[in-house]
C-alpha cells in the first residue's frame, strides 16, 4: 500500500490539475483510509475534481461510500453525474436503486443510458417497471439500455 499522505496533501492543492491527479492516485492506492478525505474533497468548487474523487471512490468500491455518491447524482455537472452512476455500479449497494431509479428522467441522455444500465446490472425487481417506461424515450440510446436491463432482469428473476 502506497503511503498517501502526499496524496490527501494534494487534494487541498490550489492547482486543479494536482487535486485531480491526487484523486486519481488516492483511487489507484487501494488504501480504505483514502475514503474520508474523498469524501470531503467532494465539495471542491472544480466539476472535473468532483468527477475523479467521484470515479476514485468507485475504484476503491466501498459502500461507506454510496450515500455520497448519491449526493453526487444531483451535481449540476453531467459528468460528475454520470461519473456516480458508473462508481455505483462498481460498489453494487441496491440502496441505491430508488436514487438511480430517478435519474432515469434526467433531461441528458448519458445519465438516462448510464442509469439503466447500472440499474440492470444490480439485478432489483423494483426497477423493472421505471425501465420499462423508458421504451417511450425519444432517443434509441435510453431505449436500447432499458431494454438490455430489463433483459438483465428478467433473466436474475
Amino acid at each position: 500500500m502506497d503511503d498517501i499522505s502526499k496524496w490527501v496533501s494534494e487534494l487541498r492543492d490550489p492547482t486543479i490539475k494536482k487535486r485531480r491527479a491526487a484523486a486519481i492516485r488516492l483511487g489507484k492506492s487501494a488504501d480504505p483510509s483514502a475514503i474520508p478525505h474523498l469524501l470531503e474533497a467532494l465539495s471542491d468548487t472544480h466539476s472535473g475534481v468532483r468527477s475523479e474523487v467521484v470515479q476514485a471512490l468507485g475504484r476503491l468500491g466501498d459502500s461507506s461510500a454510496v450515500a455520497a455518491l448519491v449526493a453526487s447524482l444531483d451535481d449540476t455537472d453531467p459528468m460528475v453525474r454520470a461519473a456516480a452512476i458508473a462508481a455505483i455500479g462498481k460498489i453494487k449497494d441496491r440502496d441505491a436503486v430508488n436514487p438511480l431509479i430517478a435519474c432515469l428522467h434526467d433531461k441528458e441522455i448519458i445519465i438516462r443510458v448510464g442509469a439503466a444500465e447500472v440499474l440492470g446490472k444490480l439485478g432489483d425487481a423494483r426497477a423493472i417497471r421505471p425501465l420499462a417506461l423508458l421504451g417511450n424515450d425519444p432517443f434509441q440510446e435510453v431505449r436500447d439500455a432499458a431494454e438490455a436491463a430489463l433483459r438483465r432482469l428478467r433473466v436474475k428473476k
